[in-house]
């Protein structure tokens, strides 16, 4: 009666621009993330688990970075059509843990308003998510803060 589905997503910070948004927050920020989409590694990492947990394959099955269609793309949008398939083979949300590894910015002020968003979009119970950010201690391209990482782990309940 229930599945389990986990990822992890990486983006380099650059300086061009876009802004920066995580778990689909825009966050004051001298860096954006690189992606094809707006690059949010929270929301990428919850879309993928969400897939995992279905047995359904991988982010870029559905949503190619190949594809001029999701240039900027709205990372929301990735989880909304991933949770149309937890309806579908009916399932919602149990719970949702995520981890955010990366040096800089600061997320502790944002994290309510993150767990808020991703509850929204999951059809879940603020309850039922839990986001955490953590520094990587200076080590490798998280800890010298050029890039971000997310991790996600989800558990569906099948609806009875």
């Amino acid at each position: 009666m229930f599945r389990i589905g986990q990822s992890r997503d990486i983006h380099r910070l650059i300086d061009d621009g876009k802004p920066l948004i995580i778990a689909g927050i825009k966050i004051p920020f001298e860096k954006g993330l690189e992606a094809h989409s707006d690059g949010d590694v929270v929301l990428h990492a919850v879309t993928e688990a969400l897939f995992g947990a279905l047995a359904l394959g991988d982010l870029g099955t559905f949503f190619p970075d190949n594809d001029d269609k999701y240039k900027n793309y709205d990372s929301s949008l990735f989880v909304l059509q991933a949770m149309e398939l937890v309806k579908k083979y009916g399932y919602i949300i149990n719970n949702i843990d995520i981890t955010i590894v990366l040096e800089k910015p600061k997320l502790s002020q944002y994290i309510l308003e993150m767990r808020k968003q991703v509850a929204k979009l999951l059809e879940t119970n603020i309850n039922n998510v839990s986001i955490k950010a953590q520094t990587n201690e200076k080590m490798d391209m998280l800890g010298k803060n050029e890039a971000i990482e997310a991790s996600a782990i989800v558990l569906l309940k099948k609806v009875l």
